[in-house]
């Protein structure tokens, strides 16, 4: 079967499976064939007893070199996912957005254990829950921590929605007042910041199907529209209208997109 088909056919399966379900079975297949990796999967996933301990299990891991207990830091995330369950319809979806966008993803538990996009973003949704629970200490703590072990420098007040994918993740930053929507995908190196010392709301807000390719640069509180693409390279500090890509320094529109067009799903980089 084609790697299209086995993604339908995988999209298919979770509508009475659960993507965790299938993580779960993905992990026993590997622990049977690498026996090196049996007690890492048995320990973060086949082992756990919920789909929050299984995600606060493989984060903790990745975040255990900071000087704090690590059964501290798995109770924190844990307490967390537990009380916010929407953060895990959030990472599921999330995990399906890179299964189905990105053809170097052949299974949920390689997104999972290995895609630092992925870990990163979930580590900002446990951030933000912190942030929004007024408690910004600590919030700001684990968003630094984040960003030094998995690359991305994500402001733990930024507003992010589901189905996002966060594609390698190096030098991605997100400003503190930035809202990113459903259905979107950014590629490395882009930025959504500011335009100087202004305070206040003063980071972009990325619409719904948004695809931002690799480099871009989107500055200052300026809306993309929904469905919309920026080419690779772009620095944008004027609004987007929807449906449309911008390319060139400073981003001009250079292309109008068909209604049914979703910049973030078919990943096309070209112009």
């Amino acid at each position: 079967m084609s790697q299209t088909g086995t993604a339908i056919a995988e999209h298919s399966t979770a509508v009475t499976c659960s993507v965790w379900d299938i993580v779960r079975h993905e992990a026993a297949d590997l622990a049977g064939r690498e026996p090196t990796l049996r007690p890492l999967l048995s320990a973060q996933i086949i082992a756990t007893q919920s789909d929050a301990e299984s995600l606060a299990s493989v984060l903790v891991a990745r975040l255990s070199v900071a000087g704090i207990d690590t059964g501290d830091l798995f109770a924190l995330f844990q307490d967390v996912l537990t009380r916010h369950t929407a953060i895990l319809k959030a990472a599921e979806a999330d995990l399906a957005a890179v299964r189905t966008r990105d053809p170097a993803c052949t299974t949920y538990l390689h997104a999972l254990l290995n895609l630092k996009g992925f870990q990163a973003l979930q580590a900002h949704r446990i951030a933000h829950t912190l942030w929004t629970e007024d408690r910004p200490e600590i919030a700001s703590w684990l968003a630094n921590l984040a960003s030094l072990v998995f690359g991305p420098d994500i402001h733990p007040a930024a507003k992010i929605g589901s189905s996002i994918m966060l594609d390698h993740g190096s030098g991605i930053v997100i400003g503190e007042t930035a809202v990113i929507e459903d259905e979107v995908s950014i590629l490395q190196n882009v930025t959504l910041g500011g335009t100087g010392k202004e305070t206040g709301d003063r980071h972009p807000k990325i619409r719904h199907g948004v695809m931002i390719g690799a480099g871009a640069k989107i500055l200052g509180n300026i809306e993309v529209g929904a469905f919309s693409k920026v080419a690779a390279g772009s620095v944008v500090v004027k609004p987007v209208p929807a449906h449309c890509t911008v390319a060139g320094v400073p981003a001009t529109v250079v292309r109008i997109h068909r209604a049914d067009e979703i910049p973030a799903e078919t990943m096309d980089q070209n112009i």
